[in-house]
């Protein structure tokens, strides 16, 4: 029988969840045990997962679990250093240079536990089975059209928190437009990012240039990025990426005014934007990277949860089949993103 232990996540500012009580009742329909963790903020109470058949157990008690659960969540763990032994299901970060990376790996070799990193749950074809990538565009965009209405007020963007829902964001954003609108440029338009900020930027009335694979293959330079207020880069960092907004952007000519660096990864060799050099977060929303003119980068890296019920709810359905393959992990999605892991972890 699969042990399912669904962890509270421990990061602040962060409520959403990949499994909803509708699907935790088939789990158990199935033959799945889940163990659900208290959470003092998770966006789904925890009563309509007790009433699925799911069993309560304290907030941040995974470490305690069973040595056959399979510990899922979302975001990362608490960096202590401590070894881990369970088998993880997570957005682990750790493939692509990202500096703590290296350490969360080593935490794994400790243990001798496995991380089966949701990036990696991918069909046979390569592409990802589930990701947030609509709701991180969506929330991304909105997110950077709130930095420009403050420019225009001559200030920086404020402290943020999240929306009831996606029409709460546009009424709000909505509210304070100018009938004077910017334009923007959406690099990876074809994809689910992209189009969750293309999407965002239409409800709003703002003019979206759509670019994708083919208006970037030549590599660069990209002068219409400058030509844009607002410019978002929703290609993920990786091998041969070229450089959409070059160090020296802050210093020239340009009508750019906003960067959403929605995929966020200025730790990465590959970053496209390296014009900063960390995330942002709710309470700072952006870096301003220059004065006069402002140039503002946006690069928080858990958008969705700005979004929390619907995001959880979309990413939660798209996962459902392949959870209930758990009880086959070496095979399919799960054997695939185990092999990425052992190359990994040598």
């Amino acid at each position: 029988m699969v042990h399912l232990w669904v962890r509270g996540e421990q990061r602040p500012n962060e409520e959403r969840v990949g499994l909803t009580p509708q699907g935790a009742a088939a789990l158990i329909a199935q033959g799945f045990r889940i163990t659900i963790e208290d959470s003092p903020h998770r966006c789904l109470p925890l009563q309509p997962y007790l009433d699925a058949g799911c069993t309560a157990a304290p907030f941040a008690s995974w470490p305690q679990a069973p040595g056959d659960a399979i510990i899922f969540g979302l975001k990362e763990l608490p960096d202590d250093g401590t070894p881990l032994s369970h088998r993880h299901i997570l957005f682990g970060h750790a493939y692509k240079g990202q500096p703590d990376g290296p350490r969360l790996l080593a935490r794994f070799r400790a243990g001798g536990g496995v991380l089966y990193d949701l990036e990696s749950l991918v069909d046979e074809a390569g592409r990802r089975v589930a990701a947030f990538g609509y709701w991180a565009g969506f929330a991304g965009a909105g997110v950077s059209v709130k930095a420009w209405l403050a420019q225009q007020a001559g200030g920086l963007c404020p402290p943020v928190r999240r929306w009831a829902d996606k029409a709460a964001m546009i009424a709000d954003l909505a509210a304070a437009m100018p009938a004077e609108k910017p334009s923007a440029l959406v690099i990876g338009a074809l994809g689910r990012v992209g189009t969750g900020a293309a999407d965002l930027c239409a409800a709003l009335g703002i003019a979206v240039t759509r670019w994708d694979i083919a208006e970037t293959a030549h590599g660069g330079p990209f002068p219409a990025v400058l030509e844009h207020d607002l410019f978002f880069n929703c290609i993920l960092a990786r091998p041969g990426c070229p450089v959409f907004v070059p160090a020296d952007t802050p210093t020239r000519p340009r009508r750019l005014r906003v960067i959403g660096d929605i995929a966020c990864d200025p730790g990465s060799a590959y970053n496209p934007v390296p014009v900063y050099d960390h995330v942002t977060d709710w309470a700072e929303p952006v870096v301003r990277v220059h004065d006069a003119p402002p140039l503002d980068v946006m690069a928080i890296d858990n958008l969705p949860s700005l979004l929390p019920i619907e995001s959880s709810e979309d990413f939660a359905a798209q996962l459902l089949p392949h959870l209930k393959t758990l009880a086959q992990i070496d095979q399919g999605v799960w054997g695939r993103a185990r092999a990425v892991f052992e190359r990994h972890a040598g």
